[in-house]
């Protein structure tokens, strides 16, 4: 059953939404939006199970395109261009080969149509191992993720997903869900490596990171047969949080262009 999206809204022109990664929310976004709502009225939302938007048992992409679907019905939006990164991407190409005719373009951030290992599990088991019970400040939290999670960037990015509760802290994600689903999130749905989604497309990697791979060209272009692939330089799995001004011109120009063109593979300007 779809679910009623917690979203944030900017911005005036034609419909952008924007959808996160996981362990992610729309509020991770907000500089970027800002950029792109000078030009498209920009939707961003929580994803099930994260951010604001309510926790379900089901955590599957299929699940996530229907409450993508039944967001666009609620506001009337027939026909809208989707933006995913991570999670969200995957997410959002399930909308597109599923719902074709309502997908105007289609921007894929750093993922690929294939699975992405599971490495993010041992985070939901280091958040899980921790009792909250007491902590008063999130550098508390940090610290005791340290041993499991050694980039610090990424630690204060999990901890963005603490609220306070009482007199201490609760996770807002519902992770209980996340390590039941974490294999179907890693992977992704067999049955849409038999449709085509023939919308304009562009695929968004980050030069340091390996979530798009030259292996996975050919199957991109299979089901996205009008796609450009775009590598910006000097970034890695979070791309519009490491490189944004130069992300945030690569969607800007994919989105002018986006009334067709020919498959690519082209390298970013570097800043």
């Amino acid at each position: 059953m779809a679910i009623d999206l917690a979203f944030r809204e900017l911005g005036e022109g034609p419909p952008l939404v924007v959808l996160h990664g996981l362990f992610g929310s729309a509020r991770n976004w907000t500089s970027v939006a800002k950029k792109l709502a000078e030009s498209w009225k920009v939707y961003a939302v929580d994803l099930r199970n994260h951010g604001d938007s309510p926790w379900s048992e089901e955590m599957s992409y299929p699940a996530m395109a229907a409450d993508i679907l039944n967001f666009l019905d609620a506001r009337k939006i027939d026909r809208v261009n989707l933006l995913g990164h991570s999670m969200g991407g995957k997410a959002a190409m399930v909308t597109a080969l599923t719902r074709k005719q309502r997908i105007g373009s289609l921007i894929i951030v750093d993922i690929a149509p294939a699975p992405s290992g599971s490495g993010l599990a041992s985070y939901v088991d280091a958040m899980r191992s921790i009792d909250l019970v007491g902590i008063s400040r999130r550098a508390e939290v940090e610290a005791r993720l340290e041993p499991f999670v050694p980039d610090p960037n990424v630690r204060r990015f999990l901890t963005q997903n603490l609220i306070t509760a009482g007199d201490g802290y609760e996770w807002r994600l519902n992770l209980a869900a996340l390590a039941i689903q974490m294999s179907n999130l890693s992977g992704f749905p067999a049955e849409m490596l038999n449709q085509v989604y023939e919308g304009p497309t562009l695929f968004l990697g980050g030069g340091f990171s390996d979530y798009i791979r030259s292996e996975h060209h050919a199957l991109i272009r299979r089901l996205f047969p009008n796609s450009d692939i775009e590598i910006v330089p000097n970034a890695g799995h979070w791309v519009h949080a490491e490189a944004p001004e130069n992300f945030t011109r690569c969607v800007q120009a994919f989105l002018q262009r986006a009334d067709g063109g020919q498959a690519n593979t082209l390298i970013a300007p570097s800043n």
